[in-house]
């Protein structure tokens, strides 16, 4: 009878052990198994899944024509809304009609959806004179450009020199295809005298 109760205690320790072992492996699976559905999704919010350093690139039209080109020192890629982030780009339109501009700025956020560039810190933008375009020097410290669409705006103060005549005030919006120029506030044109 001794035997049978040695036996039995070692039956159940084993038993009880057995599973205590199996209870932790479920507790442990259910824990990963958690933390690998969550932490992909937050990474994806957050981190980027590709950075290039001194980079360009050309946009091409629907017909194949190139219809600008972005360059810079770094580019970032963010999967979670397919954005671009750029430090100090170098924009430049080819396809218009126009003269090709060229923009600089400290950052640029490029929507690549809706196909937008958001311009922010020290922003300058160039145009040289070419038949009877004059030339355009246009300073800001944001600007958002829609490249398809060849139009710009700001919220924020910009000064704009065409030919010999500074545009100044807060808030504008232009239209490079047609010359158009929309100053919301403050707007201050200077002209140069007339030729006598």
């Amino acid at each position: 009878m001794h035997k049978r109760t040695a036996h039995r205690w070692r039956m159940g320790s084993l038993m009880i052990g057995g599973v205590v072992l199996a209870l932790g492996s479920f507790w442990l699976v259910q824990v990963i198994t958690r933390n690998e559905l969550v932490t992909p999704g937050e990474g994806l919010k957050t981190e980027p899944d590709y950075i290039v350093d001194k980079f360009s690139f050309v946009r091409m039209t629907p017909g194949g024509k190139p219809a600008y080109i972005i360059a810079g020192e770094k580019l970032t890629h963010r999967p979670s809304d397919d954005s671009l982030h750029v430090d100090m780009p170098v924009v430049r339109n080819m396809g218009s009609k126009q003269p090709p501009m060229t923009m600089t700025a400290k950052e640029a956020h490029i929507d690549q959806t809706n196909n937008i560039v958001d311009l922010v810190g020290s922003v300058d933008i160039q145009r040289p004179p070419q038949g009877a375009t004059q030339a355009l020097h246009l300073q800001t410290s944001a600007l958002t450009v829609f490249p398809d669409e060849e139009r710009m705006q700001t919220k924020q103060p910009f000064q704009m020199v065409v030919g010999a005549s500074t545009v100044s005030g807060v808030g504008m919006k232009a239209n490079n295809a047609t010359g158009q120029v929309d100053v919301q506030s403050k707007g201050e044109l200077t002209l140069p005298p007339r030729a006598r």
